[in-house]
């Protein structure tokens, strides 16, 4: 009784904001409550908010709230007592509500004049994982050798760097949230030249980059609930995303340059270098989610973006979902990565630039709202080689623009590719844009292979329902007949791994693969 008496003076004093008003047009007779979700989490030392709408007709009487089947209080502000609608929002600690660790029912209960009511149930789970704040700073992450665990929730507030000669450690089922923003208010990780970020998650327990806005907490996790309790797969630019800086070979206008994102005024966010064995660490079992905020000018931050990053970096199994620019990009360097997901990209799936000439494995591209690649050749006299993509499926979805976008310099090479999902009226287009002078021609694969050295080799693909030869001469319009083979829906022999392989994600956990035949 003493923590539900809290409750309610607590309310009734200070911890509610109310804004009544009358309906006359409204049904006689309507009790309803909106407003609350049916679940939410909360860190054992965070604040509960919510704002609820009441609606009454006949006017409301009472508003009672009961904490795990304890006795209902009312929680109505006077203010508020015979108005036939009100917005009321609910505040409080875990303390002041008298919450546990773990699963908390709240059943609100409305009542108008009449004696009818409206009874809401919300399950708020209380997760034992103190949010830790990591600023911007000069300093970096704070000291030499610093490691993030999975018993907290670590909150970046602006651009966090790991320093040169920093090393961030990471432990396999910690969540990383980055605050709102855009412009300076933006955040994200960004791990400068000589910094090493050793993110090290395993199938179990994966280590998560999401916004402030997610409910999930390394409990959900650790219990192998991967989704997102309450943000959609399609929500982006939520805020900035991870970035990886290095010292090897770029093809710019100089030797080293400002990563896109960063402000040219901070000198940590230069890249590239003529190390191409550099080390910036280890990257496994990573999921980058709803980042992309804008910080400038229509400038996104990519989901996870490589700058120069050297040889000796390893990185796979890494998810990267609804980013509001391209999932991954890369800039020159010679990093590998495998086993990766792209879902949801606001723009491109795979972007690279620069001459990187590394290779991209076993992946999976699933609707993006640009293209699934988007591949430019190297800037300027050097070309060191090609960079491949092996063993890849991309399901297109309704939204997307090209399948393959080569620039005319490309230097790159997908083989052993599945392509299907479009719709049945995706392909050439004559005239894309009508509003400029000539013929502005779509095509779905663009300047086939560039006119670099790379080899493109066996790619299949499965036709819309009731598309036919003439259908598949516009979506493959210009790429060598030799490479290509029909087949039916899911019966590829060459592209990306199976579903079982991303258990562990986002759109694992979610079925997104399972929907797609994979």
């Amino acid at each position: 009784m003493k923590k539900l008496f809290a409750i309610a003076t607590l309310i009734t004093g200070t911890l509610f904001m109310v804004s009544c008003g009358n309906d006359d047009g409204a049904t006689v007779g309507t009790v309803s409550i909106s407003g609350i979700p049916a679940s939410a989490s909360i860190a054992i030392d965070g604040t509960l908010s919510v704002e609820a709408e009441l609606t009454a007709d006949a006017g409301i009487s009472a508003f009672t709230v009961s904490v795990n089947e304890g006795t209902a209080t009312d929680i109505l502000p006077d203010e508020a007592v015979g108005e036939t609608t009100a917005t009321i929002t609910i505040e409080g600690t875990v303390s002041d509500l008298g919450l546990v660790v773990g699963a908390n029912t709240l059943v609100f209960t409305l009542t108008d004049g009449d004696g009818n009511s409206d009874d809401f149930t919300h399950v708020l789970t209380v997760t034992d994982f103190p949010e830790v704040d990591v600023f911007a700073s000069e300093d970096g992450i704070g000291g030499t050798d610093v490691t993030w665990t999975a018993d907290n929730v670590y909150v970046l507030r602006g651009f966090v760097f790991v320093n040169d000669g920093q090393t961030l450690t990471i432990e396999p089922g910690t969540v990383i949230k980055g605050q709102a923003g855009q412009g300076s208010g933006a955040s994200a990780l960004i791990v400068a030249r000589g910094g090493t970020i050793n993110a090290v998650g395993t199938a179990a327990l994966p280590i998560v980059f999401t916004s402030t806005s997610d409910d999930l907490s390394p409990a959900d996790i650790a219990a192998g609930n991967y989704a997102s309790p309450n943000l959609d797969p399609d929500v982006q630019g939520l805020w900035g995303g991870l970035i990886v800086l290095g010292n090897a070979t770029i093809s710019a206008s100089a030797a080293e340059v400002q990563i896109e994102g960063i402000p040219t005024s901070e000198s940590r966010g230069l890249y590239g270098g003529s190390t191409d064995t550099d080390d910036s660490g280890d990257i496994a079992y990573v999921s980058v989610r709803h980042a992309g905020t804008n910080i400038g000018a229509g400038n996104e931050i990519n989901g996870i973006t490589f700058g120069g990053v050297g040889s000796g970096t390893t990185v796979s199994n890494v998810e990267v979902v609804a980013n509001a620019d391209d999932g991954i990009e890369w800039f020159g360097g010679d990093v590998d990565v495998s086993n990766v997901l792209i879902w949801n990209a606001g723009d491109d799936g795979l972007d690279t630039d620069q001459d990187w000439i590394g290779t991209c494995s076993d992946f999976l591209i699933v609707t993006p709202n640009g293209s699934a690649f988007e591949l430019d050749g190297p800037e300027g006299a050097i070309n060191r080689g090609v960079h491949t993509f092996i063993n890849g499926t991309v399901y297109a979805g309704s939204d997307i623009d090209h399948l393959v976008d080569f620039d005319g310099s490309t230097n790159a090479q997908l083989q052993n590719m599945y392509f299907y999902g479009w719709d049945a009226d995706y392909g050439f287009i004559l005239d894309e844009d009508p509003d400029e002078v000539g013929d502005q021609n779509f095509n779905p694969i663009e300047s086939f292979g560039g006119d670099g050295a790379g080899t493109q080799s066996a790619w299949e693909y499965t036709l819309a329902s009731g598309a036919g030869a003439a259908d598949a001469a516009e979506i493959f319009a210009g790429v060598d007949n030799g490479i290509l083979t029909s087949v039916n829906a899911n019966a590829n022999t060459v592209g990306g791994p199976a579903a079982s392989d991303f258990a562990w994600t986002f759109a694992g956990s979610a079925g997104a693969l399972a929907d797609i035949g994979l």
